[in-house]
């Protein structure tokens, strides 16, 4: 009797855990940019979004889509746009690959402060605590000469 009651309150106490916490587990140092590690557990439901670039900061400029940060800021809000669309929000993000360029001005070199100050507002804050696995890379070129950012990420929840 009491293993039947035992096994009644552990399931009891498995079906109130949300189920993000079931098949999801973020790893990483408290108050870390990034996540060491993410768990996705079989069950999860899994979206993989192609790479994504910025939209033109003014529709009458079309080839004009700002800085680093301007243009990382634009890419989260079309993934953000595009999770909601699959039931998911920026939190359910696990893995982003982050490709930028060399910046104007930055003598060669890609704007990872830019990059991480956009970032930063998506992630670590009071709408969205988690954060995501990420790897960050200088790239040659993107898919434009005035592209210095393209996203790729997985969701899962």
């Amino acid at each position: 009797m009491k293993t039947i009651a035992l096994a009644a309150t552990l399931l009891g106490l498995a079906l109130a855990a949300p189920a993000a916490a079931q098949n999801v587990q973020k790893l990483g140092t408290p108050g870390g940019r990034i996540l060491t590690t993410a768990v996705v557990k079989p069950g999860a439901t899994t979206v993989y979004l192609s790479g994504n670039l910025a939209s033109p900061i003014d529709p009458a400029k079309p080839t004009e889509f700002g800085d680093t940060k301007t243009q990382t800021i634009s890419i989260l809000k079309k993934i953000k746009a595009l999770l909601q669309a699959q039931g998911m929000d920026m939190k359910d993000i696990v893995r982003m690959d982050a490709y930028l360029t060399a910046a104007p001005g930055m003598d060669g070199k890609m704007d990872f402060a830019g990059f991480n100050a956009g970032f930063a507002e998506f992630f670590g804050t009071a709408e969205n605590p988690t954060t995501t696995t990420r790897t960050t890379m200088q790239v040659a070129a993107l898919a434009g000469p005035n592209f210095t950012v393209e996203l790729t990420v997985i969701a899962a929840k």
